[in-house]
């Protein structure tokens, strides 16, 4: 029975996973290795001093790039494939289906920017990769989080990418002026101000952090209740 249930999680990650990995998520994951390399490569061939604080802007594009096509993409790619009816059509599976679809494209994530994260290490510098890693994911998860909800409310994919574009530009432009405000989507905590006690950058790195991962809870909660509405999707 045990061995049962096991082996049908198994077939249902492994359909799932060809669904993140569909159509053009391919494309974004090249662009994101080849923007990654490139910056590496630039890195690598400077004999300037290379910080955390710029590995960790350099992780973030790709990861961004990584991210954006399957979680946007979640429901547009079943209702391309006439699958809405039959997903929404049992009741209460819609929101296994979405949420490991979520967490599987968010684990590939984190395993994709560990990888990118060991590989800085043996070509730039020797890094933590995993706390660097950790970090990353609060702004990506945050961003994935919002871009699903949405692909829930507008129940369209490229009207939820252009949103999204909109928003990262934003708070790309804001990056510098919030530099060092808890507000700041891209607050690096290895970029610490020197003019700032390490108590108070603390603080102001708990309070971001927290409130990304509440904002990131209550998105993905908003998305699932999206869910219930079938009349909306199909």
């Amino acid at each position: 029975m045990i061995i049962n249930k096991i082996r049908l999680g198994l077939e249902v990650i492994r359909y799932n996973l060809k669904i993140v990995f569909a159509n053009k998520f391919i494309y974004f994951l090249i662009a994101a290795i080849a923007f990654f390399l490139l910056i590496t490569g630039i890195f690598l061939f400077n004999n300037g001093t290379v910080i955390d604080a710029y590995v960790y802007n350099l992780l973030i594009f790709p990861g961004i790039l990584i991210m954006f096509y399957p979680v946007i993409f979640n429901i547009q790619n079943d209702k391309d494939a006439r699958m809405l009816e039959i997903i929404f059509g049992v009741p209460n599976y819609r929101y296994k289906v979405y949420l490991v679809r979520f967490t599987i494209a968010m684990l590939l994530l984190f395993v994709i920017l560990y990888l990118m994260g060991w590989f800085v290490v043996f070509a730039i510098l020797r890094i933590d990769v995993l706390p660097m890693v950790g970090q990353l994911m609060f702004p990506l998860l945050f961003l994935a989080s919002v871009a699903f909800l949405f692909s829930t409310l507008l129940r369209n994919a490229n009207g939820a990418a252009v949103i999204m574009i909109v928003i990262g530009l934003v708070f790309f432009i804001l990056n510098q002026p919030l530099r060092y405000s808890k507000w700041n989507l891209f607050f690096n905590p290895f970029d610490v101000a020197n003019d700032m006690s390490y108590s108070i950058w603390r603080s102001l790195l708990y309070q971001n952090r927290l409130m990304l991962s509440v904002a990131s809870i209550v998105a993905i909660l908003w998305a699932l209740i999206n869910l219930q509405r079938r009349e909306k999707f199909v």
